[in-house]
């Protein structure tokens, strides 16, 4: 690539910019003499902190579809992705997922509203509580945590939403009215650790509690698929164990054509020459719950991934997306 300069696409939000930078970091890191141009953008899902992510297309059209279509035109040369935002139930032609860094945190996380503590949220198993997400999966499994809390929709960055909390501000609603405020919030500890954040966390979600979303914790740079000396860059601070894992949680969500409003939940862990693959399907109200376990081959991620999809429609977890997914 002429003039040793790499432009990268990432969303304006700290914790994309914090990200971006670990990924700037790597490279000149392996290639000193390579310039790294960070491009920012506000995507519809940015601009929009009201509407629920469905409206814009899911998370794909709500925070990647923008950046993308920069990389396309060829005004970037690579984007910065959570992997989690990226769908994995749909072709991206065209493209490539070239970098994936090592994995952080995977976990959630319980941040709660100054003033409140951990003992009095416990004691109560959250009755009178209203805790905000915007994500089905969290809000699925909170349900099943504490049945007499109230979850209530909960848009905005991970700095925005935390200062919403301290706040008390209310949340507008799609439709028109408002609701809360939240008294707790639950966030991916990796985001909280990106903004420095990690000391609101009152509580870490273990995975047994909340199963983490597919690729929750790993950030992914994506790039033109015929772009070599892109590709070439990126392969440099691609980390093995990180793929290894995100391509068998993200098989699952190809088999399951989930959308954004299924609550699909997966993690990968690698031991040796194995890896143990774990991964749900939820209901919203969090009544139906099918989850499966598998080990396999750490040389084969995208066949154990398949292999466990596969047996989570055999117990029905299609039934279950089907009735999560819009109307048409």
């Amino acid at each position: 690539m002429a003039g040793q300069v790499l432009r990268i696409g990432t969303r304006k939000s700290a914790m994309a910019l914090a990200q971006t930078e670990e990924v700037a970091r790597l490279l000149r890191a392996v290639a000193p003499k390579l310039a790294v141009d960070v491009v920012k953008f506000e995507t519809r899902g940015d601009q929009d902190q009201t509407s629920k992510l469905l409206r814009h297309g899911g998370k794909g059209g709500a925070f990647v579809a923008e950046i993308r279509d920069a990389m396309r035109a060829g005004s970037l040369q690579a984007a910065m992705h959570s992997l989690k935002d990226v769908p994995g139930n749909e072709e991206t032609p065209g493209l490539v997922l070239a970098a994936m860094l090592a994995r952080d945190a995977a976990n959630d996380a319980l941040v709660l509203r100054p003033g409140l503590s951990l003992e009095t949220f416990r004691s109560h198993r959250g009755k009178g509580f209203m805790i905000g997400t915007n994500a089905v999966r969290r809000a699925a499994y909170l349900r099943r945590l504490f049945p007499e809390a109230t979850v209530i929709h909960y848009r905005g960055a991970a700095d925005t939403r935390i200062a919403k909390l301290d706040r008390g501000d209310k949340q507008r609603l799609p439709g028109g009215g408002e609701v809360g405020p939240a008294d707790a919030l639950v966030m991916a500890r990796s985001g909280l650790e990106r903004i420095g954040m990690t000391a609101r966390i009152v509580h870490d979600f273990s995975v047994d509690e909340m199963l983490p979303a597919v690729g929750q914790g790993i950030v992914a740079v994506e790039c033109v698929e015929t772009d070599w000396a892109t590709r070439g860059r990126l392969a440099a601070i691609d980390n093995a164990a990180a793929r290894l894992s995100a391509e068998a949680e993200r098989e699952v969500l190809w088999v399951l054509n989930g959308h954004c409003n299924s609550p699909i939940a997966g993690h990968a862990t690698r031991a040796g020459n194995e890896i143990t693959l774990r991964a749900s399907v939820l209901d919203e109200a969090g009544d139906r719950f099918i989850e499966v376990t598998r080990k396999g081959p750490a040389d084969r991620p995208r066949e154990l991934g398949r292999a466990v999809g596969m047996e989570l429609l055999d117990k029905g977890a299609a039934e279950i997306i089907a009735r999560t997914r819009p109307e048409e």
